[in-house]
């Protein structure tokens, strides 16, 4: 690779991963005021909907736009102006034909989909992301067409603006949703009548709420569309293009193993929630809007290791090429000097988060979910078990890549189906159990991952040329983290009560809050830095490495 292009395809890549940061910073903005709206009933038709929308996803985002980034990064670097031109006219009506196709199937089936979820008053709100699938399959084909030119700047902005229409279309509207339906909820002649009203009355606020992340898809295609218009390149080229069939069968061989790959756990998922609200209501006799009640409160401490995770991994991410570079030029013991660095990584920056989450578990949920602090409460127990998972989670991520790195791309899938087999078993089992219930699905969440992860550690240790060293590498940052964990413990419990008398719950909750983490944070640097847990290489490859390599002085 030239200088160049190195340096090109390093900016590329920064500016893809500042975007992340800011998508992600949006989602969690935008999230935990959603939660507060949704309550848990409302939380449970939103996510309902969206785990349909995700699968359905998966067959248009998965494989296929990377199949046209690669066939486009080819014929660009062969300056073939025609042959690029073809792949987009090829690759545009499959996407067309795929999200029209996916899109009329989730309008027209609503009503089919949510009562295979067990919860037929997720039907709105799976109708109102319906547009959504069409219009993200269009851009997967544009945003894999512009990646494909080494050009991530149009993809960055597409994302980001979507992510802002969630919060800034999405959160207005359900609040506004909510505070109508509220007083007709009063009014309700009867507490039976009420009930009910106000069940209808937070599916269309999950509606609501989701109607801004088809705005945001929507305003997304007319900026590509847009973009693609002013930025066309009507430079005649002598090169003659592939036929519109053979463009089709390479975009389909290249993305369909990649799609099944990742669907398995999509479907999972939709069989997981399906079985959840299934033993809830058939085994304990619940109503579908009780089983949406404590179905919520699990979904709303899911979301909190689902947020971490997605800001820890990418930092260990980040050291996946070097080992992918390093096997391709046969330096074996590089590679495996850099898969021993991101596990390293990993457990410094996932143990302790896990273990925080899972010490002010309940603290955290009465913290981020102030209007909604019976169901904070209800959902403290599940995080506290869901923040071990956290760690899981992370490693499962990791080891995946580490395993596509090797060459080894089939085995993460297998890994995935007996991760999920359990926790399918698992939540038919637990959650059917009255002294159990909904108690039984982070439980099962936890195995499912411990399951995943147990395999991948077994197949990266047998497929690496030195055998990482599990214990060494775990050890230390596990003995830090419970001390971490210990430490933040005390100080909320004695700030709490110091705070008790003199000022509201929420507020003396919110101060320990803060306060153990601080306690926690500062307990857990001193530890990693006397422990010398980090070494010099595992830092130098993230961004700003040399300089934190420098204030940490290490070796």
């Amino acid at each position: 690779m030239s200088k160049e292009k190195k340096q090109s395809f390093m900016g590329g890549a920064a500016i893809l991963a500042s975007a992340v940061v800011v998508v992600k910073l949006i989602g969690a903005v935008y999230k935990l005021p959603l939660n507060n709206i949704l309550g848990s009933v409302g939380k449970t038709y939103f996510d309902t909907a969206y785990l349909i929308y995700n699968f359905l996803n998966i067959f248009a985002t998965a494989g296929l736009p990377l199949a046209i980034s690669k066939l486009t990064s080819q014929a660009h670097a062969q300056g073939r102006e025609n042959e690029k031109r073809k792949i987009f006219r090829t690759a545009i009506w499959l996407f067309f034909a795929l999200g029209l196709t996916a899109s009329l199937l989730m309008f027209f089936g609503a009503g089919q989909l949510a009562a295979f979820e067990e919860n037929p008053m997720a039907a709105q709100a799976i109708r109102a992301l319906a547009p959504a699938v069409f219009c993200v399959c269009l851009l997967a084909c544009m945003r894999g067409y512009t990646q494909g030119q080494g050009n991530m700047t149009p993809t960055a902005v597409s994302q980001v603006l979507e992510a802002l229409c969630k919060v800034g279309i999405g959160l207005p509207l359900a609040w506004y949703i909510l505070r109508l339906s509220q007083s007709a909820v009063q009014a309700a002649a009867t507490e039976e009548a009420g009930r009910l009203m106000e069940a209808e009355s937070m599916a269309n606020v999950a509606a609501g709420a989701i109607f801004g992340v088809t705005a945001g898809t929507i305003l997304s295609v007319c900026f590509l569309v847009f973009y693609l218009l002013t930025h066309r390149n009507r430079t005649r080229s002598p090169d003659v293009p592939s036929s519109g069939g053979t463009i089709l069968r390479q975009v389909l061989a290249i993305g369909i193993p990649i799609t099944l790959g990742n669907s398995a756990l999509g479907i999972i998922n939709l069989i997981d929630t399906k079985i959840v609200m299934g033993r809830l209501q058939s085994a304990l006799l619940l109503t579908e809007n009780e089983a949406a009640l404590l179905n919520g409160q699990y979904r709303m401490a899911m979301d909190m290791p689902n947020m971490v995770a997605s800001f820890v991994y990418p930092v260990t991410m980040s050291l996946i090429p070097f080992a992918a570079a390093a096997i391709t030029q046969r330096d074996t013991i590089r590679a495996d000097r850099i898969v021993s660095s991101s596990f390293r990584l990993i457990a410094v920056l996932a143990i302790p988060a896990g273990v925080g989450l899972s010490a002010l578990s309940t603290p955290i949920m009465r913290l981020i979910l102030p209007s909604r602090q019976e169901d904070a409460i209800a959902a403290g127990p599940h995080l506290q078990i869901l923040g071990v998972a956290l760690i899981f989670i992370c490693l499962m991520i990791l080891t995946n890549a580490i395993l596509q790195t090797y060459g080894k791309e089939k085995l993460p899938i297998f890994t995935v189906v007996a991760g999920g087999i359990t926790k399918i078993v698992m939540n038919y089992i637990l959650v059917g159990n009255p002294d159990i219930n909904i108690h039984g699905a982070p439980v099962s969440t936890l195995c499912c991952y411990l399951v995943i992860v147990g395999l991948n550690l077994f197949f990266v240790w047998k497929y690496s040329m030195k055998k990482p060293r599990y214990l060494q590498l775990f050890l230390k940052p596990a003995a830090a983290s419970a001390a971490m964990g210990g430490a933040a413990w005390a100080v909320y419990g004695f700030v709490n009560r110091g705070l008790a008398a003199g000022h509201s719950a929420y507020g003396a909750n919110a101060a320990a809050v803060m306060a153990g983490i601080l306690a926690g944070v500062a307990v857990y640097a001193v530890l990693v830095i006397a422990l010398r847990i980090l070494r010099a290489e595992d830092v130098r490859s993230i961004p700003h490495g040399e300089t934190l390599v420098r204030l940490l002085r290490l070796k």
